[in-house]
């Protein structure tokens, strides 16, 4: 049995409240004997040592690298392994574009190409407006190729998505994406024989954007990936634990992904401050919240240790707030580490607390991926989160007789 179908058995509706804040790429690896999580003063630990337990956890397995798509699924209970979902249609759903059953989507970065070679796979992450500009110029400028419309949607600074439209298109591709910077351009390639036509498509659109962006000074090239059309085999959050979720995220993806699930999407800006005005106006309309925090993960993909280390001190701000709402059951993680001295997502399992009247505390005195991975619950699955959150909210029934 599914966890799943287990959990459609056992859950029960409740009044309270589960709280869960993902600090998006938080772990890290030691610079001079500390990783970005080393603070003064952690407000995250505060109140804690009463009434949490703490552990490190793995979104996929041991020594896995997730993408962010499988991680979150995972934190909310769906095995990565068999829920597949393409990074594509998730910044689509993210970005409010309407995703039909002949469309393909991808996820595209604006990067720099130089001499044959991606130096850069975010064009120095370019504003936002520069980006609505290069989407609404390509739209003109490619429209249409070997019978299938091309639609470009302008995302958050070098990210936008793909949509392609044409009939027997198919998602059965690799990424348009070396992955990293240093190495030259890569073509999509077709994993099954109906996906032949699609990619070679793809990679005449590819070919179309150098001349195209030629005169652009960073972002003269795109990369793709996450192709994907819309999924039909994922239940909805709502019928498997039998409550009212909401979701405070503002980049797209996440939104994709958690509108998806069936979450009710709460509109949010960008600054950390208004993640928690949000929750705090809407938190008498449901018992679940997933709040979305980006800026340690960005810090963490550019190697901006010291920038990881303020964007960690910026929310630490916040948690008095957290506190004061008094959730039944709220919980501090990660998605996926992103180490600075990486640049990169890692393998390394993230730091994880729970707080809730129900958990008998541990001894750790710091939130930290060393001192976490010595608590009580040790080091487990992500998918193990969200029946713990469940347990302490005393939302699960017991289990035979």
């Amino acid at each position: 049995m599914k966890w799943e179908d287990l959990a459609k058995e056992l859950t029960q509706p409740t009044d309270s409240k589960i709280v869960l804040l993902v600090m998006d790429g938080l772990g890290g690896l030691p610079v001079n004997g500390f990783t970005e999580l080393k603070l003064p003063i952690n407000r995250i630990w505060t109140k804690r040592l009463e009434r949490g337990i703490c552990g490190v956890t793995d979104p996929v397995f041991m020594g896995i690298t997730p993408g962010s798509g499988p991680a979150h699924l995972a934190i909310f209970g769906y095995d990565p392994l068999y829920y597949q979902l393409g990074r594509g249609i998730l910044e689509a759903m993210g970005t409010g574009v309407e995703v039909g059953r002949e469309d393909v989507v991808a996820r595209g970065n604006f990067a720099t190409l130089k001499d044959g070679i991606v130096v850069d796979r975010r064009a120095g992450r370019i504003s936002t407006e520069e980006n609505i500009r290069l989407c609404a110029f390509l739209n003109q400028t490619i429209q249409e190729i070997d019978g299938v419309k091309f639609s470009f949607y302008s995302g958050k600074e070098h990210r936008f998505v793909l949509k392609i439209t044409g009939p027997g298109l198919s998602d059965a591709l690799t990424d348009a994406d070396p992955q990293k910077e240093g190495k030259p351009p890569v073509p999509a390639t077709a994993v099954a024989p109906e996906a032949e036509f699609t990619a070679a498509v793809i990679n005449k659109f590819l070919e179309r954007l150098k001349p195209v962006l030629k005169n652009e000074p960073k972002a003269n090239y795109a990369l793709l990936r996450g192709f994907s059309k819309f999924p039909s085999h994922l239940p909805p959050m709502t019928e498997i634990y039998n409550f009212k979720p909401a979701a405070i995220a503002n980049y797209p993806m996440y939104r994709g992904l958690t509108r998806l699930l069936g979450m009710d999407v709460l509109n949010v800006g960008p600054e950390t401050e208004e993640i928690f005005s949000v929750l705090e106006k809407n938190y008498d309309r449901y018992n679940f919240f997933y709040l979305h925090f980006k800026k340690t993960d960005s810090a963490g993909e550019d190697g901006r240790y010291e920038d990881k280390i303020k964007a960690i001190e910026e929310i630490d701000r916040f948690i008095p707030r957290l506190w004061a709402l008094q959730p039944d059951v709220l919980v501090i993680t990660s998605d996926h580490s992103t180490p600075a001295v990486l640049k990169s997502h890692s393998w390394h399992p993230n730091p994880f607390v729970l707080v809730s009247a129900t958990a008998a505390p541990d001894e750790v005195e710091h939130f930290t991926e060393r001192e976490c991975a010595k608590g009580r619950l040790g080091r487990f699955p992500s998918l193990h989160i969200m029946p713990l959150m469940l347990a302490h909210a005393l939302k699960l029934k017991k289990y035979g007789a």
